[in-house]
Formats: structure tokens, sequence, C-alpha cells
């Protein structure tokens, strides 16, 4: 019962840390880069763009381009994930629908610094708590679990695509001030989550077989297994090595504190990997 009751707040919780990242971002964007012409990263800055040139809100832009990519996040990562990332769209369309388009300052520069931190802080923590703030998170998510191939060039290949459009769309100069919020909200995003899109899990436990069952219930990973012994005690123990995606890593935090709350772990950031990366 009282499992059930702390299972229950942890979910409440994490969804108002989702609806207050959403609108963290619909605010970036209503307050900071929309009034200025400057473009957010992902899906939210494509939104912007179709929007420069159709009789369409942003919003509304946002939440259709976000529907075919939540069915596929639905089918092939899982619900938890795909349905928080789904809440934080539709908070996200209707913040931008509800909240007025409305400039602080003349300044582009103060805009695109500004809007660039405010919508990292509201996909940051979002992220922190295990779920995003859609579009491209889940593209990028779903292709790292299929293939071994650095997905930072996903990020990339859309990113350019918003940066030499936004050039043409506007000006040049338009486009240079894009790249600074591009810029400002990646770094803000790695000071609150992390920067690496790997991470290495190394977990040191006495209940490896019960902790290895949880693990591959819940997500699509391997795992090495390795003998090892306590400095001080000298108790059995086992060491559980897996590499996993930052999206991951919340998961990854509720499955061990569930099945074994005694358990050391050590997140590395990884730069790279060779071989399969995913659960044969």
């Amino acid at each position: 019962m009282i499992e059930r009751k702390t299972r229950i707040l942890r979910e409440l919780q994490k969804s108002i840390i989702v609806i207050i990242g959403a609108i963290l971002v619909a605010v970036a964007l209503n307050f900071f880069l929309i009034p200025a012409s400057v473009f957010a990263s992902g899906f939210t800055g494509l939104a912007q763009l179709l929007s420069s040139v159709l009789p369409i809100s942003t919003g509304i832009l946002l939440f259709v381009l976000n529907v075919p990519v939540a069915i596929l996040g639905w089918r092939k990562i899982g619900k938890s994930f795909t349905v928080y990332s789904i809440i934080s769209v539709i908070v996200t369309t209707l913040s931008l629908e509800l909240i007025p388009i409305w400039s602080f300052s003349p300044d582009i520069l103060l805009n695109a610094v500004f809007g660039g931190v405010i919508i990292a802080v509201g996909a940051g923590i979002t992220l922190k708590w295990g779920a995003s703030t859609g579009g491209l998170d889940i593209i990028v998510l779903i292709l790292s679990r299929y293939s071994d191939r650095p997905v930072g060039i996903y990020f990339f290949a859309i990113n350019s695509v918003i940066v030499v459009t936004s050039g043409f769309l506007f000006d040049p100069e338009k486009a240079l001030y894009t790249l600074v919020t591009l810029y400002v909200s990646s770094r803000v995003i790695d000071t609150i989550h992390t920067r690496h899109v790997k991470l290495t899990a190394l977990i040191v436990t006495k209940k490896p077989e019960q902790l290895r069952k949880a693990i591959h219930d819940k997500l699509t990973r391997g795992i090495t297994r390795m003998p090892a012994k306590g400095g001080y005690t000298a108790d059995e123990k086992e060491v559980l090595m897996m590499v996993i995606t930052r999206y991951e890593l919340y998961e990854l935090k509720e499955i061990i504190q569930s099945s074994d709350p005694g358990a050391f772990t050590n997140i590395v950031e990884t730069a790279g990997i060779f071989g399969l990366f995913r659960k044969d």
C-alpha cells in the first residue's frame, strides 16, 4: 500500500514537472523567440518555420508534427515515456495558443539568449524526469535503439535545415542569431541533464539476478556481469555493466531503486562505442 502511494506521488511529481517544462517552452517561444523571428531547435523550430509561411499557428503545427512521431514512439519505445512526451506536447500547444505573443525587448540578441535559456530549462527538467518535449527526441531514441551510429548527426541535420531556411526566409543575420539560441540551449541542457547521448552504468549489487531481470523487462539493453567483492566487508557481489541512452537514465534509476535500493551505481559519460548497442 505504501509502495503504491509512493509510486502515485512520484507519477504526480513527474506530471507536474513535465507540465512546468512545457509551459516554459511556450513562454520562451511567445515572449522571446517568435517576436524576434529567432528559431528553436528540433520540431519546435520546424513548427516556427512552417508557421512563418503558412497561416497556421506554431502551437497547432507543433501538435500536428508530433502526432505521427507519438504513434511511432508508442509502438517502439513504450507507453510511459511516450505518454509523458504527449502530455508535454499537448500542454505546450495549449500554452502557445493561450499565452499572447509579446516582446520584452527589441534587442534580438537578448531575445535569442533568454529564449534559448528558458526553452532549455523546460526541456532539460523534462528530460531529467524521464520524459521529453516530443519530436526529435523520440525519433533519436528510436534510432539509438536500433543503430550503433552516432545519433548526434540527426540533431545536426534537422537543426542545419532550420538555420539555413531561416537565413533564406528572413536574412543571414536571423540565421546567426538562431545559432546563438541553439548553442545557448544546448549548453543549458548539458548542465541540467547530460550532454552525452550514451552513458555507461556500472551497478554494484548483491541481487544481480533480480536486478538483471527487472532491467531486461523494462529496457532493451544488454548487460555484462562481472564478479566483485566488497573491499571492507569482503561480501560477494556482482557488477552489472550496461550502456544506455540519456533518455533511459531516469527509468534505470527507478528500476534500481525498486529492485535493489542498496546497490551502488556509477554513471560514466560514453564518448563512443563499437559493436551492437541493443539486447539480442
